[in-house]
């Protein structure tokens, strides 16, 4: 897939509105009880830039970045402000925020993951744009060094041991950090009415999230 490991600009999404969207049928019988399903197993999050464009400058930078990604065909970074640590959002990252699994002696790799709920159905979001300078490694809240022993893949959030550093049997690995969501443009026109812009129309900047 083409992506660019380049994020929106964030003065921009910070203003930005949007947030998960879930697919579930819902099947109404003669009874009037409901059958419902899930279509999808993750979320997909949308967004719309527009609401975070202020001044003619912010709507120059869109403009530029919407050119350089050619519209819809190259993928991005994008900063949810509500949404992109492995902590609450007033919270400090700790290296014991999110368990990413149990050693058994010979796993090596291990996926960043946010769990969102815990008493009924909690659902486990892959990451896979974290932050670099912001992920934090604990083997049973012992902190790992980057680089002695351990590796981050930024671009898939993969986190692998190295030889000597294996997580042993037992050991709960768990991690902090920041991320981003991998997006594009949804849109390859960007539909802007500068009379109606001075006058304080939002303009229509879609954003939806892809999968990587």
């Amino acid at each position: 897939m083409t992506f660019h490991e380049v994020r929106f600009p964030t003065d921009i999404s910070i203003g930005a509105r949007g947030g998960p969207e879930r697919r579930t049928e819902i099947v109404v019988l003669g009874s009037g009880h409901e059958e419902r399903n899930t279509r999808w197993a993750h979320s997909r999050r949308k967004y719309n830039a527009g609401y975070g464009v202020k001044t003619l400058n912010d709507l120059h930078a869109v403009i530029a970045f919407f050119e350089e990604r050619r519209g819809r065909l190259y993928g991005f970074r994008w900063r949810d402000a509500m949404d992109f640590k492995s902590s609450l959002p007033q919270d400090n990252v700790s290296a014991t925020d999110q368990l990413l699994g149990v050693g058994d002696g010979t796993t090596d790799q291990f996926q960043l993951v946010k769990q969102y709920g815990s008493a009924h159905e909690p659902y486990t979001r892959v990451i896979n744009k974290p932050v670099s300078t912001s992920v934090l490694i604990s083997l049973d809240g012992v902190l790992q060094a980057e680089g002695s022993d351990y590796t981050l893949d930024t671009s898939t959030g993969l986190v692998t041991f190295l030889p000597g550093h294996i997580p042993a049997s037992g050991q709960n690995v768990t991690a902090g950090f920041e991320f981003d969501v991998a997006v594009r443009f949804d849109s390859d026109q960007l539909k802007i009415n500068m009379s109606r812009f001075h006058a304080g129309e939002i303009p229509d900047i879609p954003i939806i999230e892809i999968r990587i």
